[in-house]
């Protein structure tokens, strides 16, 4: 069995469409993370002012300043030493970005003149504790991993679209069914299959992580989402109606590339196993994958919760992130956690009962 798999394995990595496609996603991570890097830009406020690494010290010098709970006096403070010192010129104060600190305190406390809009912690946070400091570059890495775990769902899909697929009408199935029979022969592929998933899913999550690292250090890691600058409210962490930290927001964002990589193996797995031609394989799994976002359902339908269960919300997590917390405290993202095992189990067993009525006997 040990031979088959590894055989397997090396079939699926050897072919040079699944080799040209994680390049591609290697170069698009690189791209990503030094773009956004590189596009980075703060203004403290007084004096010092760049771009890229220097705007990634200025934030961090700033956040250092005000790190810790967020409080009513630290909010004055910022409001203080924030305050609009030139004509907005009809801009909503609460879009003005300096810094990173600068856009999450206006765009929460002031009006649209730069003003304190009367508010305190409370009246926007409730009872929650609000750890503030450097945030932005990983939320950016956050942002920036959702097309690439998307892409890289599609990457498996083209992996994995062949297993079955690709051995209709070959010699391979011949071969092996007579000497390992069908039982070891597709139990092997379906091994292969999962662990290949599981194995480009590590590598792309460890080089997105590494490269936030190096770029960012470990600072913010501990401090919470919801004191995040403007630009994450409208379109990102805003969707998220409870406190975490950002630490913990990654560990499920990672979680959850993990179950959506799991999901579409086992959904890849049966079509190939149903179909008789690679590409139709491919075109098949790729188009119920992409299903979802076709589907008319608002986020106030109760089907939403139940869609956001399928593979692409997993790795689209915000969706999955937004729903409230259920009883005892559980987030209801770690659904995704059985819903992964349901669909790679229906995917082994359909998927070698399927191909075990084409094996050669």
């Amino acid at each position: 069995m040990k031979k088959l798999i590894q055989f397997e394995l090396h079939k699926t990595f050897s072919k040079r469409l699944t080799r040209a496609a994680l390049i591609t996603l290697l170069l698009l991570s690189f791209l990503f993370s030094f773009s956004s890097y590189r596009n980075m830009h703060a203004y403290d406020g007084v004096s010092n002012e760049g771009s890229g690494h220097t705007a990634v010290e200025i934030d961090k010098y700033i956040a250092k300043k005000y790190e810790g709970l967020l409080t009513d006096e630290k909010v004055q403070e910022m409001m203080t030493d924030f305050a609009p010192k030139f004509d907005l010129h009809g801009l909503n104060a609460c879009y003005l970005y300096l810094n990173a600190i600068q856009s999450a305190v206006f765009a929460r406390f002031t009006d649209e003149n730069g003003d304190w809009n009367g508010l305190s912690v409370s009246d926007v946070f409730g009872d929650e504790d609000i750890k503030i400091g450097y945030t932005y570059g990983w939320l950016k890495t956050s942002q920036n991993m959702v097309p690439i775990f998307i892409i890289l769902s599609l990457i498996i899909i083209i992996m994995t679209a062949p297993v079955f697929s690709g051995e209709y009408g070959g010699v391979d199935n011949i071969i092996l069914t007579s000497k390992y029979g069908k039982t070891k022969c597709t139990m092997a592929k379906v091994i292969a299959s999962i662990m290949a998933s599981l194995i480009v899913t590590s590598a792309v999550s460890a080089i997105n992580f590494i490269l936030a690292f190096v770029m960012y250090g470990s600072n913010g890691l501990n401090c919470s989402i919801l004191f995040a600058p403007r630009e994450f409210i409208d379109g990102y962490t805003g969707y998220i109606p409870f406190n975490i930290t950002l630490g913990t927001l990654l560990k499920y964002q990672f979680l959850l590339a993990f179950t959506g990589a799991i999901s579409i193996t086992g959904i890849t797995l049966v079509l190939s196993a149903m179909c008789k031609n690679q590409v139709t394989a491919l075109i098949a799994s790729a188009a119920i994958y992409f299903l979802p976002f076709i589907i008319p359902v608002s986020e106030t339908n109760p089907m939403f919760r139940y869609i956001t269960l399928l593979p692409i919300y997993h790795v689209q997590f915000i969706s999955l992130m937004s729903i409230e917390q259920i009883r005892g405290g559980m987030l209801y993202a770690l659904f995704a956690v059985p819903v992964a095992l349901v669909f790679i189990g229906i995917g082994i067993v359909l998927s070698r009962r399927i191909f075990a009525k084409h094996q050669v006997l």
